[in-house]
């Protein structure tokens, strides 16, 4: 980061873009296994955040894209470990986005769908698989294959970036790909009726 800011005299904008996916049913999952995909995905951009911040609060201004998924604020089987991450990384962004609002920064986390990058090939780790859930993975494979039917082009990407950090007021979230929406208003649609109904029993809890 320093680096950076004594060759262009500024930080101006810093993307989070590291990060694997780690493919295992919770069981499956390794202690070391969940660790790493924790330290990469989460205290990777924490840490490189945390160097930035000094240098954008310092001149007033920044804009921090923190890459995240539709995996983000959705799960599906057999990736527990990458959701964990990502929520985790939704969580301490949002955070984040409130405590730097008065020095001027933005922060914007980005929900790709499913990409052309291989996510899922050469780049992803797996544990080593359990015969008893067999059956959910092959389940689980072409619920993926359902939802990632017409990936997206990261070329394109490009430009939508440079959208976001030349806003004058760019989001917080923001969705990549055409898929993820559709997404999201089901599983928040599911979620706010589960409330609903349990709703008596939450106003129950309170005393």
């Amino acid at each position: 980061m320093k680096q950076a800011h004594d060759t262009f005299g500024r930080l101006d904008v810093v993307i989070n873009n590291a990060g694997y996916g780690q493919f295992g049913a919770i069981e499956e999952l390794t202690e070391d296994e969940f660790r790493a995909q924790l330290e990469t995905n989460v205290f990777g951009a924490m840490w490189v955040t945390q160097a930035a911040l000094p240098f954008m609060r310092g001149q007033g201004s920044g804009h921090i894209i923190q890459v995240s998924s539709i995996g983000g604020i959705s799960a599906f089987p057999n990736i527990g470990a990458y959701h964990a991450s990502k929520w985790a990384l939704e969580g301490f962004s949002q955070a984040l986005a409130q405590e730097v609002a008065d020095f001027g920064i933005h922060v914007t986390l980005v929900e790709p769908g499913g990409f052309s990058t291989d996510w899922g090939g050469a780049s992803a780790k797996r544990s080593v698989e359990n015969p008893a859930y067999d059956e959910l993975r092959a389940k689980a494979a072409e619920m993926r294959k359902t939802r990632q039917s017409a990936q997206g082009d990261p070329h394109a990407s490009a430009a939508a970036i440079l959208k976001i950090v030349d806003s004058d007021e760019p989001p917080l979230r923001i969705f990549f790909g055409d898929a993820p929406l559709t997404i999201a208003k089901a599983d928040y649609a599911s979620r706010i009726a589960t409330w609903e109904k349990w709703h008596d029993v939450s106003v129950e809890a309170q005393g």
